[in-house]
């Protein structure tokens, strides 16, 4: 329809300047001396519209034959911008695709430019480091130093560290991310990437903050990040089982959830005792279990011998049974602290009703021994067969 409009525009346009042509009677008079020219006005308008295209071609052709050598390397230069991002394209898919050989081919036989040279070395890089070429990956390597100026920096240096885990070279690992967080800050992977070295190092305090920091950006979830700062929280308490005073200052700097947590408190209050601090673990003891409730942790509160407050302790244990009357571990536990301070009749009553509601065998040993200490041979003979039993 478009079409059809403008070609009645022509056609009326050119009926128009026809009927004005045939009614114009006007001429030119062009002067020269001693020359004269008469023309008709029609023909000069009609010569000086075809002359002014002429030299409107003429001036293009010019224009275009001089351009002509800078257009010619302009095409050169994006044919070879096409060539090397098809080569780029082409040794990352290979590598994506697990055929580094083929990668590694494609990026030595690529010409790329300045921009995809980089890039072609870090997939280079990548493909020989697949292949356990340790020669050609440390020229790969030094190729992409070479680009470090280029943006290429931040790339390399997560990928030196990734590769040095893989090789275990945790030290290593730990340097270049030092050097990206150093540039660029540490962001959810390289946090990932220094857990694994921190780990390898058995830097286990390093590795719990690292991994709250983790969780808090939502990069593991609970689930996935409870296990693993357990274990270093309690890689880190072990390490400290020689120093009381540090262990408690580490303590205390925990999260109230980890200071909560039944496995750990009771870690923390063996090391404790270990050390003979047994005031220290009768508090971390009362503390988780002020939070939640724990057989492990309660049985351990009877086991620092005659260290620390055995009749505060003692005291503490008579409140707790006032709520849980039926908890063997609790009367257990009682019937020890009270041998261990010659309350023989209450820790014999104790020792009963917790083998008469849970009987085991540390309760009958316990019960047989303090029988022994009474002078009571054969009820204690009895309490040891029934422990052998169990």
């Amino acid at each position: 329809m478009r079409a059809l409009f403008w070609l009645l525009v022509l056609a009326a346009l050119a009926v128009g300047l026809a009927l004005a042509a045939r009614y114009n009677d006007g001429y030119v008079l062009l002067v020269l001396p001693p020359w004269r020219a008469e023309v008709s006005l029609n023909l000069f308008l009609l010569a000086s519209l075809a002359g002014f295209f002429v030299i409107y071609l003429l001036a293009r052709a010019v224009s275009h034959t001089l351009a002509l050598p800078r257009a010619v390397a302009e095409f050169r230069r994006r044919r070879q911008q096409e060539k090397s991002a098809l080569a780029v394209r082409d040794a990352w898919r290979l590598l994506q695709e697990g055929r580094y050989g083929h990668a590694m081919r494609c990026a030595e036989k690529a010409r790329p430019d300045p921009a995809g040279a980089g890039m072609l070395a870090l997939a280079g890089w990548r493909a020989a480091h697949a292949l356990r070429d340790p020669e050609r990956s440390a020229e790969w390597a030094a190729r992409l130093r070479g680009h470090d100026a280029g943006g290429l920096q931040a790339a390399r240096l997560m990928t030196e560290a990734e590769f040095a885990l893989e090789d275990r070279r945790f030290e290593d690992a730990r340097d270049a991310l030092q050097q990206f967080a150093a540039r660029e800050g540490r962001h959810i992977a390289a946090l990932r990437l220094s857990v694994r070295a921190e780990q390898g190092l058995g830097n286990w305090r390093e590795v719990a903050r690292l991994v709250r920091q983790l969780e808090k950006h939502q990069a593991l979830s609970p689930e996935q990040a409870a296990p693993i700062r357990s274990r270093a929280v309690r890689e880190a308490l072990h390490g400290l089982r020689d120093d009381p005073a540090g262990l408690m200052r580490y303590w205390r700097e925990l999260d109230d959830g980890d200071r909560a947590e039944a496995s750990l408190a009771l870690e923390t209050a063996r090391a404790l005792m270990a050390a003979g601090d047994c005031r220290e673990a009768q508090r971390v003891i009362e503390d988780a279990l002020d939070e939640r409730w724990d057989a492990a942790l309660v049985t351990a509160y009877g086991e620092c011998g005659q260290a620390g407050d055995v009749l505060g302790r003692i005291a503490q244990a008579e409140k707790w049974l006032q709520r849980m009357p039926r908890d063997g571990a609790l009367l257990l536990t009682l019937g020890r602290l009270c041998r261990q301070q010659q309350l023989w009749g209450k820790a014999r009553s104790y020792l009963e009703a917790a083998i008469a509601i849970a009987p085991s065998r540390t309760a009958h040993v316990e019960l047989a021994q303090l029988l022994d200490q009474l002078e009571d041979p054969a009820l204690a003979a009895r309490h040891y067969r029934a422990a052998a039993v169990i």
